[in-house]
């Protein structure tokens, strides 16, 4: 199919961006990577009278230590998470997940901004800026407003982006050398949404774990912090762990039943990956 016709611009400087919405309100969609909102066009299930491509805005690119904190523009495309060494070693979750995105080919016109703004349940990206406790920088004509992660994602396909606004960056703090990641999902093939997945970060303490955050995706309508992690606070990472863990996710999740998978089989697979995601990160 095609879609239907509509009107193109190309700004370059935010202004311009929040001039058009100011305009067009409801009938304007702004045109990241497109790997999302394009098939949606082609299928007619969006129908925008006016598409803002902001690909040439400088403002939403690049990659920066800044303090404590990696900023990621929101036009850093998948592509380039992948393969930055500076993501390797400052957000190493970020490099372990974005293999499992997709194919080359999205990865290569998809963006991190674009992702997080969607707030697709089964992607992976979402997932991470909660365990990582990232912060997504929002930009208003009035200015720029800060939002944590676990605050941003509000309901299926909803965040808390105001209409008039643009997702500027995200900034995730430097992992440190008493930080451990891990990540896995399950999936019918690779490259598929997810049916359950597992984004984990653990900040360690002398040989025990200070903090644990286990983020799940594929479960509902938003990504999900289990409390079961909570578990883990003053506990070594071994293997008496993560059967405690496995046990206790199941308890935490109210996962919805969908055509990927029931309610009772994504409790099965989140244990699952507890073991295999945890058991990684022992090592």
């Amino acid at each position: 199919m095609k879609p239907h016709d509509f009107d193109y611009v190309r700004p370059t400087e935010l202004d311009q961006v929040f001039d058009l919405i100011e305009r067009h309100g409801d009938d304007a969609r702004i045109l990241a990577g497109g790997q999302s909102l394009m098939p949606t066009l082609n299928m007619r299930l969006s129908a925008p009278a006016l598409l803002i491509d902001i690909n040439r805005i400088d403002a939403l690119k690049g990659l920066s230590v800044e303090g404590d904190m990696l900023r990621i523009g929101a036009l850093t495309r998948h592509v380039e998470l992948e393969h930055s060494p500076e993501v390797a070693r400052h957000a190493p979750l970020l490099t372990k997940a974005i293999r499992h995105v997709a194919h080359p080919a999205v990865r290569n016109r998809g963006t991190i901004g674009g992702s997080l703004s969607l707030a697709d349940p089964a992607a992976e990206l979402p997932a991470c800026a909660l365990a990582l406790g990232a912060t997504l920088v929002l930009r208003g004509r009035d200015g720029q407003r800060r939002v944590p992660a676990n605050t941003f994602f509000v309901d299926l396909y909803e965040t808390a982006r105001g209409e008039k606004e643009v997702l500027e960056a995200v900034e995730v703090p430097l992992a440190t050398s008493s930080d451990r990641f891990g990540f896995g999902e399950l999936a019918r093939r690779h490259g598929d949404f997810a049916m359950v997945g597992l984004a984990a970060a653990a900040r360690m303490a002398g040989g025990t774990i200070e903090r644990l955050r286990l983020a799940f995706f594929g479960i509902g309508n938003v990504p999900v912090l289990s409390s079961a992690a909570d578990l883990a606070a003053g506990r070594p990472l071994d293997a008496d762990l993560v059967e405690v863990l496995r046990g206790a996710v199941g308890e935490t999740l109210d996962p919805t039943d969908n055509l990927q998978a029931s309610a009772a089989m994504k409790k099965h697979l989140a244990s699952v990956l507890v073991g295999r995601v945890l058991g990684d990160m022992m090592e």
